[in-house]
């Protein structure tokens, strides 16, 4: 696998809207510092939803985007979907939680699944694609960072398997806001999940 693009946003407006987001990423020439936080320079607007130690980087497979591109009847430019990283050969379905992708210099571990918000329909210019998205059910990838340094697109990345209970991301992104049975609760808590649902799902024990 390799990595296809590498994008960073700036803080702007949608139309319609008075906040601001830095949804809309664009590619970016050259390599980008990835620290704990995520690519240095791409704006977070909204730290309450976005971004954060657990939502530091935010990638989509290429096969995912494809597939996209079809049902939209046109290309998708890097960056549409506000991800930091395109992944060639990846198809988001194949994606657990504690997955590892693994480059010379980063090494992020993957989170959870993208739930679509409003903000993410209005940049698609859309009000039923919250609702699309989550039908296709092949979210998107959000990452920690394990390891931080240098980011290119072009050069390699490997996708390594997490070792214990597969916590699948479309699965992750059907059971959002759901109260999981006890063998399903046990199964994400195993599972290096997003600190956010880790908390209430041990409230809820």
């Amino acid at each position: 696998m390799k990595i296809l693009t590498v994008c960073i946003g700036n803080a702007e407006r949608l139309p319609g809207k008075s906040y601001k987001t830095g949804i809309n990423k664009n590619p970016f020439r050259g390599g980008v510092l990835v620290d704990a936080e995520g690519l240095v320079g791409d704006a977070i607007c909204n730290r309450k939803h976005h971004g954060g130690v657990d939502q530091a980087v935010y990638l989509e497979g290429s096969l995912t985007l494809d597939w996209w591109s079809e049902q939209l009847g046109h290309p998708l430019e890097p960056g549409t979907f506000g991800e930091n990283l395109v992944v060639g050969g990846l198809d988001n379905r194949d994606v657990a939680v504690g997955d590892r992708f693994v480059a010379s210099d980063i090494e992020l571990e993957v989170t959870a699944a993208r739930i679509p918000c409003a903000t993410f329909a209005a940049r698609m210019g859309d009000p039923q694609f919250v609702k699309r998205y989550t039908e296709a059910a092949r979210p998107g990838v959000y990452c920690r960072v394990i390891r931080g340094g240098t980011v290119t697109a072009g050069e390699s990345i490997e996708l390594r398997s997490f070792s214990g209970a597969r916590v699948m991301l479309p699965e992750m992104m059907a059971t959002f806001g759901r109260r999981l049975s006890t063998e399903e609760r046990a199964r994400y808590l195993a599972a290096p999940i997003h600190y956010k649902l880790r908390r209430a799902l041990e409230e809820e024990t």
